[in-house]
This record gives C-alpha cells, sequence and structure tokens, in this order.
C-alpha cells in the first residue's frame, strides 16, 4: 500500500487502521467489500450487497465513501453512499449512531466491518425523515437495485458487479476458513439525529408527567393545615391578583379616607368644630334671649 510510507507504523491510528484493512483482506466477506484507497489511507471505499429477500435491496450492489477522523478509533468515522439505493441519499453524510455525528454512542471496540454489518442489517428500517436518509417506493428500490451492479466508481475504477465478483473469488479461496458473518452488537442501533431529539423530547416531556400523577394534589391552606406547596399557592395567589382589574386611582382616591400629617382622620376635627359651635349657640340663646 503506497499510503503506509507517508505515516508513522508506530502511530496508533495508522496500527488500527492497517490492522483493519489486513483483516478485511485476509478475511472477507460475500456480503461486503471495504479497503482505503491507495492515495489516502484515511479515505474507504466500501460496496456492500443488498439484504436477503424479501427486502426490495435483495438484488443491489451499493458503493459508498468512509472517512476516517486522524483520531479513529477513538471518535467515529462518516459514511455516505454513492450508488442510488432509495433508502440513503447520494453523497450525502447519513446520520448513523456509529457515525461522526454521534461521537457520544460511538466504541472504539467497534470497527468498519461492524459498520458495514450494521448498515446492510437496517437498510430495511424506515428512514422516518432522519439525516441522510429517504423513503421511496418498494418499486423504485427494486428497480434502483436492479441497475446498481453495473454503476461504476470513478475512484475505484471499476462496476459493483466487478468489484463484487472479486470479493466472491476471495471467499471461495479462503474455503472452510472463511470467516462466519459478525452480529451486529446488541447495543448498537442506526438511530438519526432527529430520532434521538426526539426521543429525548419525549422522555423529558413523560418526566414530569409522572411526577404529576404520583404527587398528591394540593390543599388549600388552613389556620392549622399549611398548604403543601406553598410557592405554588404563592403563584396561583399572584395570577388571581394579577387577573382581577385594578381599580381607577380616582377611586382608590375615593375610597380612601382624608388624613391629616399625624395620621388622625380629618373627620374627627369636623366633628369637634361641630360640637362646639352648638354650644356656642346654645349659650347664646339661653343667655340673651
Amino acid at each position: 500500500m503506497s499510503t503506509t510510507g507517508q505515516f508513522s507504523s508506530r502511530n496508533p491510528t495508522v496500527k488500527r487502521i492497517l490492522k483493519e484493512a489486513s483483516e478485511l483482506a485476509n478475511q472477507p466477506s460475500s456480503d461486503y467489500h471495504a479497503a482505503p484507497l491507495e492515495s489516502d489511507l484515511f479515505e474507504w471505499h466500501f460496496t456492500l450487497r443488498g439484504p436477503p429477500a424479501p427486502s426490495p435491496f435483495d438484488s443491489g450492489m451499493y458503493h459508498g465513501r468512509i472517512v476516517l477522523p486522524p483520531a479513529y478509533p477513538l471518535k467515529p468515522p462518516s459514511f455516505r453512499f454513492l450508488t442510488p439505493t432509495g433508502r440513503f441519499e447520494v453523497n450525502r453524510e447519513i446520520c448513523l449512531s456509529i457515525s461522526g455525528h454521534h461521537e457520544e454512542t460511538w466504541q472504539p471496540a467497534w470497527g468498519i466491518r461492524t459498520a458495514l454489518v450494521a448498515i446492510r442489517s437496517f437498510m430495511d428500517t424506515s428512514a422516518g425523515g432522519q439525516l441522510g436518509g429517504m423513503e421511496a417506493s418498494e418499486e423504485v428500490r427494486k428497480r434502483m437495485a436492479g441497475q446498481s451492479s453495473d454503476w461504476r466508481c470513478p475512484a475505484c475504477a471499476k462496476s459493483n458487479d466487478e468489484i463484487m465478483k472479486e470479493q466472491d473469488a476471495a471467499v471461495a479461496e479462503q474455503g472452510e476458513d472463511a470467516k462466519k458473518e459478525e452480529v451486529v452488537p446488541q447495543e448498537l442501533r442506526l438511530a438519526y439525529r432527529d430520532d434521538l431529539s426526539n426521543a429525548e423530547g419525549k422522555k423529558s416531556a413523560a418526566q414530569p408527567k409522572a411526577e404529576t400523577e404520583t404527587r398528591p394534589p394540593d390543599v388549600a391552606p388552613t389556620p392549622t393545615q399549611p398548604s403543601l406547596h406553598p410557592e405554588r399557592s404563592q403563584t396561583s395567589s399572584t395570577a388571581v391578583q394579577s387577573a382581577v382589574p385594578a381599580p381607577a386611582p380616582a377611586q382608590i382616591q375615593a375610597q380612601r379616607a382624608p388624613q391629616r400629617q399625624d395620621g388622625i382622620p380629618t373627620w374627627i376635627d369636623k366633628a369637634i368644630y361641630g360640637i362646639v359651635a352648638a354650644l356656642i349657640f346654645l349659650i347664646w340663646k339661653r343667655y340673651l334671649l
């Protein structure tokens, strides 16, 4: 491989890539082929057969591109299909739980072989509007599958049919020693960004609902029984007060009794003045008349 001279064999990432390339070459599968480009060790191309019947992809052969990050395998690769499938958009990075879109779900123990097995196994699942996925009728997918074997990759300079025929020959050479197909890990799911976001949103919405259902009903506070939720009672009281329209300034002035500066109501002064006036009138009437 001409690219190996560009990198130090002591580099952990390079060692891991070379190991995977060697394993895929020495333990081939009749279901898929993958290898790095001669010009770039971090760019791989893959070709895989569609899932078996009754899948509409049964007769299909699909070519794609894998880009490995510099920190591989600590960070996941990215994947895109170059052959039309009716399941994935052409030449658009697909958002998988094993791809660069979801570093949090990637496990360094997984590799390119695991990813290809998973992609092939989940081709029959619904795209559901997920990033990089697409919905097409079964008729369209079958038509694309029938046309896929003649699709030719400009970088590989081979058709899908030629690549898989060479792969079949390599598998035949292995005979009984051919590696059995790897099973997709139970924890691995090809989930798209939108589905993960919706799942998290539903979980967050369900949690408050569950808390509300298990929480005892609010009890109105009494002199001997405090409110179970004082903050809620305060909020409700505030809301009720906000709902009642505030009286106009003129109404407030009319309802409020006038007071002197010392705090004594002015009507007391008026009453005193009235009593004094009455006494003066009585005295004047008795002595002058």
